[in-house]
C-alpha cells in the first residue's frame, strides 16, 4: 500500500467521523426542542418520553373536573331575613363526571369488549338544604357551611358488545343509576370587609 493510499484512507475515515459528529449534534438539538422531553441524564442529553392518548385524555378530564366542580367558593354573609339559596343544582356535564368515575366505560378493547349509553336522561332534585351554624374556620373566619344535596337520577339505554370468545350484544333498554351529589360552601358570618384589597 502506498503512501497516496494511506492519505486517501484517513481522509475518509476523517470525513465519517466529521459526518457522524455532525449527525450526532443534529440530532441532539433536534430531541431539546421537542415538547415531551425530560432532561433524565443531564440538560445536554435530554430523553423524550411519549405520552399514550389515553393517559393525556384521562389527565385532561381530571383538570376539567377539578377547575369546574373541585373547588369551593366563600360566598357573602347571608342577608337578614332573606332566604339562604344554595348554588345552582348540578349541570348535566357534573353528574355524567360523577357517574363516570362511579361506572367507567373509557379503557375497553375494540371489537372485544366495548359499552355504549345511549338516550340519556336526567332527572335532578333537592334532597336538602341547610346551613350549619356559624364557627371560625382557619384561613376563611368566621362562616357558616351551606349544605345542598342532591338526588340525580340516570336513566339511559346501555349496549354491550362483546367479540370474544363468542361475539354478540346486549342492550338494556332500562338502565338507570342513582348519584347524589352535594353542593356545599361557606358563607362569611358578621360585618365583612369586601374592599378590593381583600383575599377573599
Amino acid at each position: 500500500m502506498t503512501a497516496h493510499q494511506v492519505t486517501i484512507k484517513e481522509d475518509l475515515m476523517s470525513q465519517k467521523i466529521l459526518s457522524a459528529a455532525l449527525c450526532t449534534v443534529i440530532a441532539m438539538l433536534s430531541l431539546s426542542s421537542t415538547g415531551c422531553i425530560r432532561p433524565t441524564m443531564g440538560p445536554m442529553l435530554p430523553i423524550p418520553i411519549p405520552v399514550s392518548p389515553y393517559v393525556q385524555d384521562k389527565k385532561e378530564r381530571e383538570a376539567w373536573a377539578h377547575e369546574r366542580y373541585e373547588r369551593v367558593p366563600i360566598l357573602g354573609p347571608i342577608t337578614a331575613g332573606g332566604p339562604a339559596r344554595a348554588l345552582d343544582p348540578p349541570s348535566d356535564d357534573e353528574v355524567m363526571v360523577a357517574f363516570e368515575k362511579a361506572r367507567p366505560i373509557s379503557g375497553g378493547l375494540p371489537f372485544l369488549h366495548e359499552v355504549q349509553r345511549n338516550n340519556v336522561r336526567i332527572v335532578k332534585e333537592k334532597i336538602a338544604d341547610y346551613v350549619d351554624p356559624p364557627r371560625f374556620v382557619p384561613m376563611i373566619g368566621p362562616a357558616q357551611l351551606h349544605h345542598a344535596h342532591y338526588k340525580c337520577t340516570v336513566y339511559y339505554t346501555e349496549r354491550t358488545w362483546v367479540g370474544w370468545p363468542i361475539p354478540y350484544s346486549f342492550t338494556d333498554q332500562d338502565a338507570m343509576e342513582v348519584i347524589y351529589i352535594d353542593h356545599n360552601h361557606f358563607r362569611m358570618v358578621g360585618n365583612v370587609d369586601t374592599q378590593p384589597s381583600t383575599t377573599y
